[in-house]
């Protein structure tokens, strides 16, 4: 039973050390200042608890995607550099990941615009 708490543990340890590493990340950073601005508006304008819900969850996703983008390309890199491939021969992997950030990050965008324009004018 010890080695299951022990291992349970491990996994937040690996958790936490690939977060950090996607925070290493340019378009990671961008995407964490922005949410610190929003979380700052929301503040300002007083969300509503749904409203605070929906905002969170979204940087939530933002976030995710760029994670599962990030570790995306650096498996690509891996299979590029293993088997000698050409950049355009994992092209296409590394643009749908990112096309599936930018998706996210359009819709948080636009529900952050129904959520906070009602409120600025």
């Amino acid at each position: 039973m010890k080695e299951w708490w022990i291992k349970f543990g491990k996994s937040f340890y690996y958790a936490g050390r690939g977060i950090m590493t996607g925070f290493r990340e340019r378009n990671m950073i961008i995407h964490c200042l922005m949410a610190v601005i929003v979380i700052i508006m929301g503040w300002i304008f007083s969300l509503s608890l749904m409203e605070w819900s929906i905002v969170l969850i979204l940087i939530g996703l933002v976030i995710f995607a760029e994670l599962v983008n990030t570790s995306i390309e650096e498996l690509a890199n891996v299979v590029k550099k293993n088997n000698n491939c050409e950049y355009g021969e994992t092209k296409a992997t590394r643009d749908l990941a990112a096309g599936a950030v930018l998706v996210v990050a359009i819709v948080s965008v636009i529900v952050g615009l129904i959520i906070f324009l009602p409120k600025i004018f």
